[in-house]
């Protein structure tokens, strides 16, 4: 066997007080591991803490506010329901659509109220005439129809007409 330079063997070379060295490793894992817990439960509850006050700052902040509802029109506005307009579509030629309708106009903006009236039913009557049913079916089909009736009766009084309301619609 060889032997170091003092002469001694070296699996003899064990500590004289009996322990075996490395303890010292073992510990400063254990501490490391330790601080390592430490420093990361610290992180989760300042992070866990910093979510809470996030999240009831943004509850305050989505708060309903109550406020009074704001109309559309204001003043002196008058709503005249037209007659309902009943019409076979183009095509199916065997559907019928019955359209209930009103304008909304400033008092005293139109001369004879009814005779603006009668004639917008009778654009519309014309109008309908001209759909298809594939024209109403889908979800923007009704905002379609509400824009082009509202164009007809603006154009139709001169822009006295402020809106045309589509209040019921029906088709078989």
């Amino acid at each position: 066997m060889a032997k170091d330079t003092q002469g001694n063997d070296p699996a003899e070379a064990a500590p004289k007080d009996g322990k075996k060295k490395g303890g010292g490793t073992i510990i400063a894992v254990v501490l490391l591991t330790l601080l390592a817990i430490g420093a990361g439960g610290g992180i989760g509850i300042k992070v866990a803490s910093s979510v809470e006050e996030a999240v009831t700052s943004r509850e305050e902040a989505n708060e309903p506010v109550v406020q009074a509802s704001q109309l559309k029109y204001s003043g002196d506005m008058v709503l005249l329901s037209l007659d309902p307009v009943i019409i076979n579509l183009a095509a199916p030629s065997d559907t019928w659509m019955r359209l209930e309708t009103a304008i909304v106009f400033p008092n005293g903006a139109l001369e004879n109220p009814q005779i603006a009236a009668a004639q917008i039913a009778q654009d519309i009557a014309a109008y309908g005439r001209t759909l298809s049913l594939s024209q109403l079916q889908g979800p923007s089909a009704l905002q379609y129809l509400r824009d082009d009736l509202n164009e007809r009766a603006i154009v139709r009084t001169g822009g006295k007409v402020s809106e045309l309301v589509v209040k019921t619609m029906v088709l078989q």
